[in-house]
């Protein structure tokens, strides 16, 4: 199983905007700039973070983005929702429905999975990081 490179910038900027825990708003282009990404490929990735209620774009000559959720609620698993989805990533291409078996392994591995990521939030990293 492989997440698209999107997560993994979404989670490295959410990681940063959780540890400054500032009200400021952090421009895009430094968010690019200390991620070394592309602007363009970064706010498309930013958009679908506001979409999904994680942060909040301010606009105007000193906008930018900062958190919209309390730091402490924001789980990997939020993040990832955010820019994969909630699309399984198994789907059996035999017409059997619900009583296929490999599928029922694999979304159970999902759902494992899920509430591991549900229970790490970005904050304990933070902290972490902030030593």
């Amino acid at each position: 199983m492989k997440f698209s490179q999107a997560t993994d910038y979404a989670l490295h900027v959410m990681l940063y905007l959780v540890t400054e825990a500032s009200d400021k708003p952090v421009s895009v282009q430094f968010l690019a700039e200390k991620l070394r990404v592309s602007q363009t490929y970064l706010s498309k990735m930013l958009t679908k973070l506001v979409k999904a209620g994680l942060i909040h774009s301010v606009s105007g000559a000193n906008g930018g983005y900062r958190l919209k959720r309390n730091q402490e609620e924001i789980s990997f698993l939020d993040v990832i929702h955010a820019i994969e989805g909630t699309a399984s990533l198994f789907e059996c291409s035999f017409n059997h429905g619900n009583e296929c078996l490999i599928q029922q392994v694999v979304i159970d591995a999902e759902r494992q999975m899920e509430q591991f990521l549900a229970s790490k939030k970005l904050s304990e990293l933070a902290k972490q990081l902030r030593g």
